[in-house]
């Protein structure tokens, strides 16, 4: 038996411009904060973002599985980024205690501090490039609609 092909429904008109909106906003919004982290302080976004979530975890740490989600990297994309930060001083790794396989990522004193000189121009550029732009009922309304589309764990 021969199954009939699936041909997709296309996307109205009003989906297609909120679909591409996002994508470009978000891709735009990317672009003009990384450029700006990197040229006042050296520091590309993924590399701020990672050195956030290390900032705001217990003790300044977390396993690189934890880290990897919390950045929106993949592990191999990762291990890669954990091995640039950990050649320029602003993170070490130390083994789980509870687990030879793995390990953590620690934030060093050389980038904490480095977080104290970035983290005002970031939310400078937040603020201004996105915030900015939506009122306190906008606010409301994304937040709602960001955690709705969440994938649920299973």
């Amino acid at each position: 038996m021969v199954s009939a092909a699936v041909t997709p429904t296309e996307l109205t008109e009003a989906e297609l411009a909120a679909w591409r909106g996002f994508l470009r906003v978000h891709t735009a919004l990317f672009r003009q904060l990384d450029a700006e982290l990197e040229a006042a302080h050296n520091l590309p976004l993924s590399s701020y973002e990672v050195l956030i979530a290390l900032r705001a975890a217990p003790g300044g740490r977390l396993r690189m599985a934890d880290l990897a989600g919390r950045a929106l990297l993949s592990r191999s994309g990762m291990t890669r980024l954990v091995d640039r930060l950990e050649r320029q001083g602003l993170l070490t790794r130390c083994s789980c205690s509870d687990d030879a396989r793995g390990c953590y990522a620690v934030l060093t004193e050389g980038a904490a501090a480095l977080l104290d000189r970035a983290r005002p121009t970031h939310l400078d550029g937040v603020r201004a490039r996105f915030l900015a732009h939506l009122d306190a009922d906008d606010l409301e309304r994304l937040s709602t609609i960001w955690e709705r589309m969440l994938p649920q764990p299973d």
